[in-house]
């Protein structure tokens, strides 16, 4: 006997419009026209029988019965989808270990590490996922977090990392790397900026305690990644945390004009939710990490 099932393109259309509350916006998700969403919604009330959308002045609204059905169908297909894509990967997706950082930490510290973690373990999966200083550990589906604090999350473990050191890096092109500078005139050399961490030129300053005049100015980058490749062009000096500029200071791209890194008032954290803080592949990972960071200042 046949099922009694609406297609699945009238079920996409349906959905996408039901939570943009709009046709335009759907038919754009889904990367088709107005009409052709409108005729799949046709299809689709003329399959069950029953009105889903009506028309209120130029906006549309969910029937009552469009409503239920929206709520009912929106997890189905959410669980279809993640069912494909654990057949493409080959596993469920909670097989994985997920572990966040953000975009500069993971790409400039974690990233380059990973090899002799995978040569230990080559069989244990992960994802790295960008996560950001508002993450909720409570409803995360993260399992550990790389993250610069205090120590103390919200529903959360914390162990420490490493302290954060803080470096101005010049280009040889900017200035010669024999040459050692001790004191810095902001109006005379040009100075980046890193709009994500506003504060770190102020940080530096405070803890080197060096010599200086003029008021910081220059370049506004968004990340730690664009300041790193503007400092590389010789576009003016930046001040970074020292573990993201390890490769180039290492090939000679960047170098330290004014002495050694500084601490800053900060700390890199591995941090787990408190109700995935025992899982045994979780403190594999994190005492891997701990281990990979005792070459950093602690």
């Amino acid at each position: 006997m046949r099922r009694f099932l609406p297609s699945l393109s009238a079920l996409q259309a349906f959905e996408a419009a039901a939570r943009h509350l709009s046709f335009t916006r759907a038919a754009k998700e889904l990367f088709v026209t107005q009409s052709g969403v409108s005729r799949q919604i046709a299809n689709l009330e003329q399959h069950l029988g029953l009105r889903l959308f009506e028309r209120s002045g130029s906006r549309i609204v969910l029937t009552d019965a469009g409503n239920a059905y929206f709520h009912e169908i929106e997890p189905l297909l959410n669980e279809l989808e993640e069912t494909s894509i654990d057949l493409v990967r080959g596993r469920k997706r909670d097989a994985a270990l997920m572990i966040g950082a953000t975009v500069a930490c993971a790409s400039r510290w974690l990233a380059p590490r990973l090899a002799d973690f995978i040569q230990r373990a080559p069989d244990f999966p992960i994802e790295i996922h960008s996560v950001g200083d508002d993450i909720d550990f409570s409803t995360s589906q993260i399992d550990i977090a790389i993250m610069r604090g205090a120590g103390v999350w919200s529903g959360a473990r914390a162990r420490k990392l490493f302290v954060e050191t803080l470096a101005v890096v010049a280009s040889p092109r900017l200035i010669p790397r024999e040459e050692q500078l001790d004191r810095l005139d902001f109006s005379r050399i040009p100075t980046l900026q890193n709009a994500s961490r506003p504060s770190l030129w102020l940080e530096w300053l405070r803890a080197s305690g060096l010599n200086h005049r003029g008021t910081i100015q220059g370049i506004r980058f968004a990340d730690s990644d664009m300041l790193i490749g503007a400092a590389v062009s010789g576009l003016g000096l930046a001040v970074l945390p020292a573990h993201y500029v390890e490769r180039e200071l290492q090939n000679g791209e960047l170098h330290l004009p004014f002495g050694d890194p500084v601490r800053s008032p900060h700390a890199y954290w591995v941090v787990s939710p408190e109700r995935k803080s025992h899982q045994q592949r979780s403190l594999l990972f994190q005492d891997w990490l701990i281990q990979a960071a005792d070459t950093l200042p602690r």
